[in-house]
């Protein structure tokens, strides 16, 4: 009888040792990528982050894994640059990779046999390459490159740079949107895809000259950094499928999109496959794919309506190479794609979906859709298969709010996963991180659903404060996932619950939901917030109704700043990259069409939306105490409103907080100021929540 009271005593003594996480534990927490996997299913690389507060002693290391799990994760890179964007050759004996190596001022590709040997550099230009993909043949290697469009070849490009760093004069000059994107402002290069033979300096920019870079309106698929084209070799080999708008320079005026092209790689104008060429709305095309017999192309395709500021995203199948639509994939109940991967056996197609705070694995075969795995916690993301392989091999990321993502095989037989990586065991083993619990309410007869999160050392006895987190966007949703810019269990540390609600106009939902905002975009989602934490007050009797504060960040600190006006339920609020003047927020921002559709037309048109739904007038009710955060190089949410904001707190004299990163965007990316920020999020809110009756 003694053994079991030992093992009793052994357990209850490792849970009392674990402890609330740090900035520390969060911050140097290995960051695992999305998945590589090698054609034959056998083998996958991974991109594995070792953080630090210093970025010089950051380091970004390829792991090679077993796809089977017969052998543990072995490192292959050792550079102290960072390597990115591993793709395998046909062969699934090579990986080619980018990298800023020794001596290279741009960062440059490189390419590694498995086989044996050093990673050799396969790419020399001037301006750089990523996002590489090698032929069928393994003979080339197709990327991109950002690159002045006046110049034809490297050494052209060479010429323009050097005569822009000798002009006398620094100056931006545009004549059309867009002109700003996140933290940077858009310049003259353009993304470019260029192909080279493998061993040879035969590169050649296959875009050059063309009458669609020409184009006013080219551009590729925009994302936080830069424009992507998505490239994918034809299943012979002789031509590339890719993505680009000739709409984009309308962003100011109408919603734009970006259609399917084809280029042969020995040279011509590029060929559109979708769309009529009008420039007028049409269907978002990106992340083009070929199924494993070469007969489908598979692209996610937005459909544009001109009446919301959301659509789901599809997946469209068409055969090739006639470019008949065969299909079009919807998750249900509107859902939107993910991510998604191709069956080896040709017909099955595999992708994930936002759905009620996790992403889902979901089937579709022959016209129908079925959930396959339907897991209680957690998320499947970055899913990846092996076209080639004999038999299904999928792969993705799966994390939950008390993992961080690691490397998943999918067992599509037995509808379940198997881990492959466990990087972030050590750190996570004296962690106390609670899991997130669903509470759904009815709001203005809709349901909404939020994630609740305890404090650490728990004591159902004690009262503890609550902190309403507002998630941005509007079109996300909270999920079940180990973030780290508004890490969960960081923000609970000092004893507080978490409430995270998933409003009206969050994705994950369906496509009506998320469209629920439309002529609302404040007081509907604000309601649902509020509502959502009367519901958690009155379901547990350990969250102290008396003690509660609400923050968030860009559409959270938008409708932070609602509250501001609307509520003094809240003993203090964060609002970090918040507007407070929808009307200058729409002139100033690097995105302003989508909106005057959500209120229904332009400001100057003041319709009951622009006047009613915008915080700035309601600035005479003003009370409640708030932290003000913003990055100065924030193109999103520009620092003219964060002004805004301040001037009216204080000239209504309430008592705030301001705090300015200079060297930082929309978001808090830096490891010292990720620090710093939320040492200041702890500090307001231990102010207004600590020990206070």
């Amino acid at each position: 009888m003694r053994l079991p009271v030992l093992i009793l005593a052994l357990v209850a003594t490792a849970a009392e040792a674990k402890r609330p996480i740090t900035h520390e534990d969060l911050w140097l927490m290995p960051r695992v990528a999305a998945p590589a996997i090698s054609p034959d299913g056998r083998l996958a690389v991974v991109p594995v982050t070792q953080p630090a507060y210093k970025a010089e002693e950051q380091r970004v290391d390829l792991w090679l894994l077993t796809v089977d799990g017969s052998s543990p994760p072995r490192q292959l890179t050792f550079d102290a640059a960072p390597e990115a964007t591993p793709t395998w050759a046909p062969d699934s004996r090579r990986i080619v990779y980018g990298k800023k190596g020794a001596g290279d001022e741009q960062q440059q590709l490189y390419l590694l046999d498995l086989g044996g040997g050093e990673p050799v550099r396969i790419t020399s230009l001037s301006t750089g390459a990523r996002s590489p993909q090698v032929s069928p043949d393994g003979q080339r290697i197709a990327f991109l490159s950002d690159v002045y469009p006046e110049g034809a070849d490297d050494a052209a490009q060479k010429t323009i740079e050097e005569e822009r760093k000798a002009r006398d004069y620094n100056v931006r000059v545009y004549e059309g949107f867009p002109v700003r994107n996140w933290d940077r402002w858009r310049d003259e290069r353009q993304a470019h895809l260029h192909v080279q033979t493998i061993g040879e300096d035969d590169g050649r920019n296959l875009l050059a000259g063309s009458a669609l870079v020409k184009s006013p309106g080219f551009g590729g698929r925009g994302t936080n950094a830069r424009d992507e084209l998505d490239p994918a070799w034809t299943p012979d080999g002789k031509a590339l499928v890719f993505v680009a708008s000739t709409n984009r320079d309308r962003m100011a005026w109408q919603y734009t999109h970006a259609d399917l092209w084809r280029i042969e790689v020995n040279g011509g104008e590029p060929v559109r496959l979708t769309g009529d060429g009008s420039g007028e709305l049409g269907v978002d095309h990106s992340r083009p794919r070929f199924s494993a017999d070469g007969k489908r192309l598979y692209a996610q395709v937005t459909p544009i309506d001109p009446g919301f500021g959301y659509t789901a995203t599809r997946l469209s199948s068409y055969a090739w190479p006639d470019l008949r639509q065969l299909e079009q994939i919807e998750g249900p109940d509107g859902l939107a794609v993910s991510s998604y991967a191709t069956d080896p056996d040709g017909r099955t197609v595999w992708f994930t979906a936002e759905d009620r705070g996790r992403e889902r694995l979901y089937r579709a075969r022959a016209g129908s859709v079925e959930l396959w795995i339907d897991q209680s916690s957690g998320m499947y993301t970055q899913l990846a298969g092996a076209d080639a392989a004999r038999t299904t091999a999928l792969l993705a990321l799966h994390e939950s709010a008390t993992q961080p993502p690691e490397v998943v095989r999918i067992d599509v037989r037995q509808r379940r996963h198997g881990v492959l990586t466990s990087f972030t065991r050590e750190r996570l083993a004296d962690l106390d991180l609670a899991p997130v619990e669903d509470l759904w309410i009815e709001s203005d007869g809709r349901r909404i659903h939020s994630l609740l999160l305890k404090p650490p050392g728990f004591d159902p006895a004690k009262k503890y404060p609550l902190f309403v987190l507002i998630h941005g966007g509007p079109h996300i949703m909270w999920r079940d996932q180990f973030f780290l810019r508004w890490n969960y269990h960081l923000l609970a540390a000092p004893g507080y619950a978490v409430l995270l609600t998933n409003y009206r106009g969050s994705t994950g939902y369906g496509e009506a939901f998320a469209r629920a905002i439309h002529m609302d975009p404040f007081k509907g989602p604000a309601d649902d917030i509020n509502r959502a934490a009367d519901a958690a007050i009155a379901q547990h009797d350990w969250i102290d109704e008396e003690r509660q504060c609400a923050g968030g960040a860009s559409y959270g600190g938008h409708l932070a700043n609602w509250l501001q006006g609307t509520t003094a339920r809240y003993r203090c609020l964060v609002s970090h990259a918040g507007l407070v003047n929808a009307e200058s927020q729409w002139g100033s921002s690097d995105m302003i069409y989508h909106r005057e559709v959500t209120a229904g037309g332009p400001p100057w048109q003041q319709n009951e939306v622009w006047r009613t739904q915008n915080p700035i007038r309601l600035v005479e009710h003003f009370r409640t105490p708030v932290l003000v955060t913003v990055g100065e190089l924030d193109y999103r949410v520009p620092l003219n409103n964060t002004l805004e904001y301040w001037s009216a707190l204080q000239r209504q004299q309430v008592e705030s907080r301001l705090v300015v990163f200079p060297d930082e965007n929309h978001w808090i990316l830096k490891g010292g100021n990720s620090r710093y920020f939320y040492r200041e999020v702890h500090d307001w809110l231990g102010r207004w929540l600590g020990t206070e009756e």
